[in-house]
């Protein structure tokens, strides 16, 4: 099956069950204030359920990979769906500390095993530039989730309580059940996937980390997802804590980065029909180098808010191009094991991106030392393109 013959229904249900992800993260985001105050800790206290998330996401996406290569795609989907659901409830009854986090932890191993199917359904499906066509159509649907999660945490807060959103968040889960098995299990999107070799999860595992020329791209991942998280971090502090900026226009300066990677998608979308997907993630790539190096600028040299915000608007924006073709790019090595390697991929980008921000929180809590803090996480990607144009120079020149 080519992309071009991929029903948009497939596409628009994947990419909601990706959804579920940015969703479980940001739409509790503003009602931390009163889940601080509810359960009786400080804001400080109710930020650790994030890091926790960040960390448990890794994990259930480690053994979901794995395990979608072993025993299909469906059974893992779905138990990671009534995992998440069951969860959500369980938080969303939470009345202390310690159930808020451990919910947490077993609600994002569920969305582990669900978020790290759907790359394997899609490599299942296509190959090379037309997954990364196909990525890149789910990129531009699930890029808003980030964007309008927040507000939809606000509009529930506004309606009641905050456990209403985790409640939310469980209904949203088993939503998704009908219209998986509808459409991607039973309806026009079901394929037929490659054979899988019987082997056991460590053998699985052991395959992926002994095909080094995919290496690179988990290293090229991290970097690029570790650059994004570094500003979601602090997005608030940016804002709001250095420009001064309302709640209102904190809003709608974060959103300003969503529309940026939704013109790169979209521009990604363009050009994969002219040119190959590694191709346009070190353009992509470049101009995030671009971005950050007019950061620095802006931090150490007072720049105004909007010359900023222009500045980090190209940063993030260029991650709507880098993520589909780095996933494309990197399953390509992969078409018995896409599972596997989408959990690596996954849990590699996560997890690094988990503790790097963590231990963000050592650094001076300034504009400048966040600014640095993701050109050192950038810099790393920068490295890998600066490899990847050396490598195809040689492959040239030895033709």
């Amino acid at each position: 099956m080519t992309q071009s013959k991929t029903p948009f229904i497939v596409v628009l249900s994947l990419a909601m069950t990706m959804m579920l992800g940015p969703f479980s993260m940001d739409t509790y985001l503003p009602a931390f204030p009163v889940i601080g105050e509810s359960l009786g800790i400080s804001q400080q206290a109710v930020s650790l359920s994030v890091s926790v998330y960040v960390f448990a996401l890794a994990l259930g996406q480690l053994i979901g990979g794995a395990l979608s290569d072993r025993f299909g795609r469906q059974r893992v989907l779905m138990s990671g769906l009534a995992i998440f659901a069951l969860s959500s409830i369980v938080i969303g009854m939470a009345d202390s500390l310690n159930t808020l986090l451990g919910g947490r932890a077993i609600q994002a191993i569920g969305a582990g095993l669900t978020l790290v199917s759907v790359p394997a359904l899609v490599r299942d499906r296509v190959a090379g530039r037309d997954a990364a066509k196909l990525f890149s159509m789910m990129g531009f649907i699930m890029v808003l989730a980030p964007g309008i999660a927040p507000s939809v945490g606000s509009a529930i807060l506004a309606l009641g309580s905050w456990h209403y959103i985790f409640f939310a968040l469980a209904v949203y889960a088993v939503l998704l059940v009908p219209l998986l098995v509808r459409v991607i299990f039973t309806g026009t999107g079901k394929v037929s996937r490659a054979k899988s070799p019987k082997m056991s999860l460590l053998a699985r595992y052991k395959l992926v980390l002994s095909t080094k020329p995919a290496l690179p791209f988990i290293v090229w991942q991290a970097a690029s997802f570790s650059t994004l998280m570094m500003f979601i971090t602090y997005a608030s502090f940016i804002y709001q804590g250095h420009f001064g900026q309302s709640p209102s226009s904190f809003s709608m300066l974060f959103a300003a980065n969503i529309v940026a990677m939704l013109i790169f998608n979209i521009l990604n979308r363009v050009l994969l029909s002219r040119l190959p997907s590694l191709r346009i993630l070190q353009l992509a790539t470049g101009c995030q180098a671009v971005g950050i190096l007019l950061l620095v600028m802006a931090a150490f040299m007072d720049w105004s808010l909007y010359a900023f915000l222009a500045a980090m608007m190209l940063t993030i924006g260029a991650v709507g191009a880098i993520s589909p073709n780095i996933q494309a790019c990197f399953l390509e090595f992969f078409p018995t094991s896409s599972g596997t390697a989408a959990a690596l991929l996954g849990a590699a980008q996560f997890g690094i991106a988990g503790i790097l921000s963590g231990l963000s929180a050592l650094l001076p809590h300034t504009l400048e030392a966040v600014i640095l803090a993701m050109a050192a996480c950038g810099s790393v990607g920068y490295l890998m393109l600066a490899r990847s144009i050396i490598k195809g120079r040689a492959a040239v020149e030895a033709h």
